[in-house]
């Protein structure tokens, strides 16, 4: 083992993780007087005037070379407008810059992309990014600390794309009401931070402004470089955005369980944002509406840990940052498989079943600083889940400490007629240098009408460099903790999980890998009444690689014990209590990502407590042009011999989804789902067009059929109509 760990140091040594560059890069803008068309073109004079910078620096795949295509970008900005223009050059022509489709917040590694990572108050800490791809997609986020991260926020700017056959160029045209600065009296010059980046994906390559390690990203803005002599105009009186939307519904419903009827429904309502100052925010929102927000994947769990779903709906999306103290796992395999998050807005508007409730009126609060953060939300919400009303509030405050250091408090209580259920958190996460971390969180719970209360907390401790990633966490969750407002995936535990991996590169490896990534990772669960272990897993990944076009060619080995106390029935099959123990092996491949034609298959097969189970896992994506995308992905289970009654029994989830879009801005969205274990099929389909910046058209029609609890088809139907404006005062 010692020699294995020499080896792997030697390999990785020439690529560790270093300090951010001093003294950093500096770039200033131009200042100019008309407005420019942001068309991708840059044939207007002041861009031949304006000042440029190169983005040298190669992060991957070999940190610290030169990167191996030219990237410009040039700054320009007037009174009313911050524009960025990237020049990329490229020799793949026009038609072979990747990007699998069109969708707004696509995924990073799938695409040709530059993007603008802004630090507006220059504490090194905290981005405002803007992105586009080579077809003028945009993707945006805020980051903060480059840990949490809202990937759903949605700037207000415009950007245009041209390709050739010899570069594409991305120009930018950024409102100042976007952006976030320090108040100025639009006389005083400021600096603020920033970097550049470029992702060229037929290489797989970044590049970047200002250098930062390959274990960070480019949102790392201790790394970043400055922005300096700008001098952007005073914020306006009124900042403020008014979104009114009309909604007309259809429906109807057939079922024993969910009743005949047949709906049709106007509604109106809409959602105000009032940037009070560059640190605050107030939003408004009155008769909220969700309708055109994605559907749920459906998903089969054969685990013991309840399925987390993420959260689609915007107005919860936004800030979710601030709100989101809590453990969830780092990725597949690096953090546990816990998750304790004292709030998560999905229990506001939905009820037991993931019906929609509907949401009278609420609003947010939001103010961020160098030094602290401070949110509030309050909901109310109509009859539903027994109740004539709800009222749903949660307060957030955290402290900034040291350079990257966090110190918080977080509170929720919801309220009905019949009790009130609160829960409080203390949090905290500290790094303690560039590559070791901790965070860790303790939380209670209280319901005035049983008299319940609870407890959970967890450790975590993060070590990552360029080659290796190492976590421990631990974690504790009383039987009685129930956060009324929050998620948690187990109760009644006391876990520790721990696990590393490495990333080995070097001439030795062939060619067509980038990257050699063995890792163990176990996880250990003891019963928090009893004492006594009820579930051990080790999983170990001793041949898996990253492959230079992005693919992954990996195998596995798995050990369990599972210890049952009560009965245990995942897709229906009944395990009774006892003890068992399996050993699983299972391989995983996967194709470039970013290709026209790209796919992935897990197969894994082995014991599952006292049978057998094999599994399959299969996605494939047909993307001949960005704007038609057909995906397909498949689960499929096979259990033998399996249970009290030693059943055999194999269950499909089948999903099928295709866009086709005429641009970015017009999109058909559709989604068909059939599960075997209920015979569930659904269909959803969307037309999505946004005419003119954050100003939608939705039509939307849905429909449902199932398997209820009695044996019957149960079936739901809707199509709704809805308009949204959005109106910048």
């Amino acid at each position: 083992m010692r020699y294995l760990f020499l080896f792997i140091t030697f390999c990785s040594f020439s690529q560790e993780v270093f300090s951010p560059i001093t003294p950093r890069k500096e770039f200033k803008p131009l200042k100019i007087e008309r407005t420019l068309k942001a068309d991708g073109y840059l044939d207007e004079s002041e861009w031949s005037n304006a000042p440029s910078t190169a983005l040298d620096f190669q992060v991957e795949p070999f940190q610290g070379n030169k990167a191996s295509f030219s990237s410009q970008v040039k700054m320009l900005y007037n009174q009313q407008f911050l524009y960025v223009a990237a020049i990329l050059k490229d020799t793949i022509g026009k038609n072979g810059y990747r990007a699998p489709n069109l969708k707004r917040d696509y995924q990073f590694v799938e695409n040709d992309l530059f993007g603008i990572a802004i630090d507006g108050f220059n504490d090194k800490r905290n981005a405002l990014v803007l992105q586009s791809n080579a077809y003028g997609a945009q993707r945006d986020l805020l980051a903060f600390d480059d840990r949490q991260f809202d990937i759903d926020w949605d700037g207000l700017y415009r950007v245009r794309t041209h390709r050739s056959d010899s570069s594409w160029v991305a120009e930018f045209a950024i409102p100042w009401q976007t952006l976030r600065y320090p108040k100025t009296d639009g006389t005083k010059a400021q600096d603020w931070g920033i970097n550049f980046f470029r992702v060229r994906r037929a290489s797989n390559e970044l590049a970047v402004w200002s250098p930062h390690p390959r274990s960070m990203s480019p949102l790392r803005m201790e790394y970043a470089g400055k922005l300096n002599g700008i001098i952007p105009p005073p914020p306006t009186a009124t900042n403020i955005r008014f979104i009114p939307y009309l909604l007309q519904v259809s429906g109807n419903s057939q079922g024993t369980e969910i009743g005949n009827s047949i709906t049709d429904q106007f509604k109106a309502g809409g959602e105000i944002k009032w940037v009070v100052s560059p640190t605050s925010v107030v939003d408004f929102t009155f008769n909220t509406d969700f309708a055109q927000a994605d559907v749920d994947l459906q998903v089969n769990n054969i685990s013991r840990f309840s399925v987390f779903f993420p959260e689609r709906r915007q107005f919860f999306l936004e800030n979710a940052s601030l709100f989101s103290s809590g453990l969830a796992p780092v990725n597949e395999v690096i953090g546990g498989s816990m998750y304790i998050q004292p709030f998560f807005s999905r229990t506001i508007g939905l009820d037991a079943n993931v019906n929609p409730i509907a949401i009278t009126a609420g609003s947010r609060f939001v103010y961020r600083s160098e030094k602290r953060n401070l949110g509030g939300i309050f909901m109310r919400q109509g009859e539903g889940d027994g109740d004539p009303y709800a009222n749903f509030f949660v307060g957030r405050y955290s402290e900034n400490f040291g350079k990257q250091n966090r110190i918080g408090i977080l509170a929720t209580s919801k309220s009905s007629p019949t009790s009130v259920q609160s829960t409080g958190a203390v949090d905290a996460f500290i790094r303690f240098n560039d590559k070791f971390s901790f965070n860790g969180m303790g939380t209670i719970t209280q319901d005035s009408q049983s008299g319940d209360q609870g407890l959970a907390e967890y450790t975590q401790f993060l070590y990552n460099t360029n080659f290796l990633s190492a976590y421990w966490t631990q974690t504790l969750v009383s039987k009685n903790y129930n956060p009324a407002m929050g998620f948690v995936s187990r109760r009644d535990i006391l876990s520790n999980s721990q696990g590393f991996e490495f990333n080995v590169r070097g001439n030795w490896l062939p060619s067509f890998i980038r990257n050699w990534g063995p890792g163990i990772y176990t996880e250990v669960y003891h019963s928090l009444t009893t004492g006594k272990i009820i579930e051990q897993r080790a999983l170990s990944g001793p041949l898996w690689f990253e492959l230079q076009n992005g693919g992954i060619l990996g195998g596995y080995v798995e050990a369990s014990v599972q210890n049952l106390e009560d009965t245990f029935s995942p897709v229906g099959i009944d395990i009774k209590p006892g003890s068992y123990s399996y050993f699983r092996k299972g391989f995983f491949l996967a194709s470039d990502p970013s290709a026209k034609y790209s796919g992935s298959t897990e197969y894994g097969w082995g014991g599952f407590f006292n049978g057998t189970l094999q599994n399959v896992n299969t996605k494939f994506r047909l993307a001949p042009i960005p704007h038609v995308n057909l995906g397909l992905s498949w689960n499929w289970n096979k259990f033998e011999n399996m249970g009290a009654a030693r059943e055999t029994k194999e269950v499909n989830l089948l999903i099928l989804e295709t866009r086709l879009a005429i641009n970015p801005r017009l999109q058909l969205i559709g989604f068909y789902q059939k599960n075997s274990t209920d015979n569930l099929n659904s269909y959803n389909v969307r037309l999505s067009w946004e005419y003119q910046p954050l100003s939608y058209v939705y039509l939307v029609f849905n429909s449902l059929n199932y398997q209820g609890t009695d044996s019957t088809q149960q079936k739901q139907q809707s199509f709704l109509a809805k308009l949204s404006y959005l109106k910048q005062f």
